[in-house]
Parts: C-alpha cells; structure tokens; sequence
C-alpha cells in the first residue's frame, strides 16, 4: 500500500485514477453536483471529437502555410496549456480547446517536414497507423482482453515517465551538441526503441479509455470530460509523432 501511495502521488495526472476520484469530492463542488453535471462515457467521447476537429483546423493551416514559429507556438503553448489543465483540471473547458488549437500548430508543422522530406506517403502511412492502433487498443479494451488493472496503469505510467526523462536529457544535452545513442537514430538499435516507445504510447491508450469509464463510476463533475478528452488526444498526438519518426528510421534504410 505504501509502495503504491508514494508513486501515485508523483504521476501525470492526465493518467491517475486519484484524480478522477478527488474531483467528485472537491470543495469547488462541495458535494452537490445534479447528475445532469456530472461526466459521462458519451459525454467525453464527444468532447475528444471537438477536440480533433479543432486541431484539425489549425493542423491544415500549419501544414499549408508551413512556417517555423507554428512548430515553436504550437509546443510551447500546447505545453503549457497541457500543464494548466494538469494542476486545475476545473478549468479544462477552456484549456482544452486551446490546447486543441494550439497542437494542431505543431501537428501540421511536423507534418509538413516529414512530408517534405520524405514525401506524402509516409503522412498517409502515418496517419492511418495511428488510426489503426487506436481502434484496436479500444477493441482489446472493450473486450477485455487486456484489463486496466492498477498493475497495468503503474507499469505504463513509470514506463511513461522513463520516456519523458530521457527525452529531457535528451533536449537539455542538445544544447551541449551532444544527443543520446540510438535515440531516434537509424539502425536496428533505434529501430528497436522506437518501437518499444510506440508501445508505451499505445498502451497508455488503454489508460485513457478506462479513465473514461472511471470519471462517469466515480461521478466526476461534468469539466473532467474535458480533461479526458484532452488526456486522450495527448496521447494521439504523441502516438502519431512517434510513428512519423519510425517510419522515417524505415525509410532511412532503404
């Protein structure tokens, strides 16, 4: 119990049971929230398509009149709007939809390299990988053939974190001209981890469908819809970018 009290207290919230949980019995709501207020399934499926379409919007802006400040707008503010919504999720009806606007920034501007680079198979490759996974992460959650137990969520969670430092290390060493080997290098060794991260990215998929489920069991208030919606597409973000970057190692090889 301790060993699980003491990492939960250090996790992304986008990902915590805890945090669906406590906003049921926060003081802002103080107990008395009609039902018609409170977060459901449906509701927060259709807050993730408001979501999508408005990054949508900005992310073909970005692609066809690619420029480089999108790319730094669209990480430093998604960024910080992601960190917003991490420490008052009471306000995600309103830090949602600018995340949404502002990642697509950086969605089409990457986009736009990769496309340019290597050309538009690889978008379209891309995309529908990322497509794919999706509905069979939400296939295998449904049917229950992989159960998100809090075993599961703390394995994905300390993996997801792992990855998060290492690209941190990594941004901060850049400054040095130094970069980490094999991260995102060509090789079967990058390959490897590269593939190993999508699966990282995938099964915190898995995280966001069950806390879907969790917000409405727990009553959660109506704003964590929001919440989910955008931890979701956090994830798909992530997922698509990673993909991008695999199939560019692929293609390197060729």
């Amino acid at each position: 119990m301790a060993r699980k009290g003491m990492f939960s207290s250090s996790g992304n919230p986008f990902m915590k049971e805890e945090t669906y949980r406590n906003s049921s019995n926060s003081p802002l709501d103080a107990g008395f929230i009609a039902s018609s207020e409170r977060m459901t399934v449906q509701g927060a499926v259709n807050k993730s398509f408001i979501l999508f379409g408005l990054m949508l919007l900005t992310a073909v802006a970005s692609y066809v009149y690619a420029n480089p400040l999108f790319l730094f707008v669209g990480a430093i503010g998604g960024l910080i709007a992601a960190l917003v919504a991490s420490f008052k999720p009471h306000l995600s009806a309103t830090v949602a939809p600018i995340y949404a606007l502002l990642e697509g920034l950086f969605v089409g501007s990457v986009t736009a390299m990769y496309g340019a680079a290597l050309g538009g198979a690889i978008i379209f490759n891309a995309i529908s990988l990322t497509l794919g996974i999706l509905f069979a992460m939400l296939f295998i959650y449904k049917t229950g053939i992989i159960k998100v137990t809090d075993k599961l969520r703390m394995g994905v969670m300390m993996a997801t974190m792992g990855v998060f430092l290492v690209y941190m290390l990594n941004f901060v060493l850049s400054f040095f001209g130094i970069n980490l080997p094999y991260l995102h290098q060509g090789g079967a060794m990058g390959i490897g981890i590269s593939v190993v991260i999508i699966g990282i990215a995938a099964f915190n998929l898995l995280l966001d469908f069950d806390n879907f489920d969790k917000g409405e069991k727990f009553g959660a208030p109506s704003y964590m819809e929001w919440f989910s919606a955008m931890g979701l597409l956090i994830t798909l973000i992530w997922l698509y970018v990673e993909i991008l970057r695999l199939l560019s190692l692929l293609s390197s090889r060729d």
